[in-house]
């Protein structure tokens, strides 16, 4: 399945900083998971390279994951990801307007602010009356859970002075955006248009205002601001016909997916990029069970894009989850020929292998897709099951633990790693991942009965 609903926001290194960035922007942690899709993230990457140079980043380690929310949001919690809503994907309606959504959170990369952040936490924390410790412990277990007890535990007056340094560092992201817009060749109209999203929401009591808001510089500033910049330095972007055609194809992707099959078959048409329409009205007929009518427009956008590997990907996806293996192993197969190091074609192909029943097979593939992406929890599950079907017990129980543990289950991973450590050869490096999560879990179980 192209959206991996089952992976976690806690399998992110930074988890302290994961649990308060949540809070602070009023998303629940523990509810909020990643959609992943080789084809939506590619498009998300062409879209962001312009930006990411222009801001000095390294455009290869520096990512734009979608995140499972419906809500208006976008947001960084350590220096290698940017986290945007799929809520924002389907609102906004030009690229340059979610180019300087990018922009504005590489900004807070660029320029140090999620350090200080950090820091700025430990002084609320302090205030408030509470101890790193309980962060240091909400790191160790996995963040999730943790963050309603954070919530409860930080006083008005602390957070109020988390969110002054906060509003100083989004002026200054804006006006980095700003400049990184400019260099990149992309309107900053973009960027005004950005913040007139949001006019009137100050008049809004906060339960009622978009999560992007709450942390965020007043509206009107911020449009003075930009308008200002674009007043100064002009609009002399080009037209871009690529980030036209991979923000409509992002979009009509997020849109064929998270909204009614229907829908998407009413509004397809009006699609420009016919390749693009198709494979709109694919998904919508995928989801409504109707193969023959989802294979050939997949199949249609195949021959205007002979060489599009998401198109493979999308193809095998559906007709693995129509149970014809054959045709979808033919269909991966092709895909990972043409984009080898794609984690995500990897997986899929991998799962496919797996549904097969070919687990040698799939455990190579699934071997690569790990080493290059550790985020996919869908793909940690299927690994373990390959290790499990070629009888390596203790890897699959250690890539088991790993897993629970990305996803905060802290508990289950000590259990899953006590059983891995027993079945691995001592100092071996799968016998060292079990301990590393092992020792983790009982430092978190420690913490927690303090």
């Amino acid at each position: 399945m192209a959206f991996d609903r089952v992976s976690r926001l806690a399998s992110i290194p930074a988890l302290v900083l994961t649990s308060v960035m949540y809070l602070m922007s009023a998303i629940p942690a523990a509810a909020v998971g990643l959609l992943r899709d080789p084809d939506i993230e590619h498009g998300l990457r062409e879209l962001a390279f312009p930006i990411l140079r222009a801001a000095g980043l390294n455009t290869n380690r520096v990512r734009v994951l979608l995140v499972n929310d419906d809500r208006f949001n976008a947001f960084v919690i350590d220096h290698n990801t940017i986290f945007l809503n799929y809520g924002l994907i389907l609102k906004v309606e030009r690229p340059d307007i979610l180019q300087a959504v990018i922009a504005h959170e590489a900004a807070h990369i660029a320029n140090g602010h999620i350090s200080r952040r950090v820091a700025n936490l430990q002084s609320a924390q302090r205030l408030a009356g509470l101890g790193t410790a309980l962060a240091i412990a909400a790191a160790a277990a996995g963040a999730g859970e943790a963050a309603p007890g954070l919530a409860v535990g930080i006083q008005s007056s602390a957070l109020r002075s988390f969110l002054g340094h906060t509003r100083a560092e989004e002026a200054s992201a804006d006006r980095s955006a700003a400049s990184y817009l400019r260099w990149a060749d992309i309107s900053p109209r973009g960027l005004v248009d950005l913040h007139r999203t949001f006019s009137g929401q100050e008049l809004l009591g906060p339960n009622q205002q978009d999560p992007y808001m709450r942390s965020h510089p007043l509206t009107r500033d911020r449009v003075r601001a930009a308008e200002s910049y674009l007043a100064t330095h002009g609009d002399r972007a080009p037209p871009n016909p690529n980030a036209d055609y991979w923000f409509a194809r992002v979009k009509g992707k997020v849109s064929a997916f998270t909204r009614a099959p229907s829908w998407t078959l009413r509004r397809a048409p009006e699609e420009q990029a016919r390749d693009i329409r198709l494979m709109r009205e694919a998904v919508a007929h995928h989801r409504n069970n109707n193969l023959s009518k989802a294979r050939a427009a997949i199949d249609g956008a195949l021959a205007i894009r002979p060489d599009d590997p998401f198109y493979y990907e999308l193809k095998g996806q559906i007709l693995m989850e129509n149970r014809k293996l054959q045709g979808a192993l033919t269909a991966y197969k092709t895909a990972v020929e043409m984009a080898p190091r794609d984690a995500l074609i990897l997986a899929g192909y991998g799962r496919a292998l797996l549904a097969a029943d070919q687990p040698k097979q799939a455990l190579e593939i699934l071997e690569q897709a790990r080493a290059r992406d550790y985020r996919n929890a869908r793909m940690m599950r299927d690994l373990a099951m390959a290790y499990a079907k070629t009888g390596k017990n203790g890897m699959a129980s250690m890539v088991t633990a790993e897993r629970f543990a990305l996803q905060g289950r802290i508990e289950d991973a000590g259990i899953h790693a006590k059983r891995a450590i027993g079945q691995l050869p001592e100092g071996s490096p799968g016998w060292q991942r079990a301990q590393d999560v092992l020792i983790a879990s009982e430092r978190a179980q420690k913490r927690k009965r303090r």
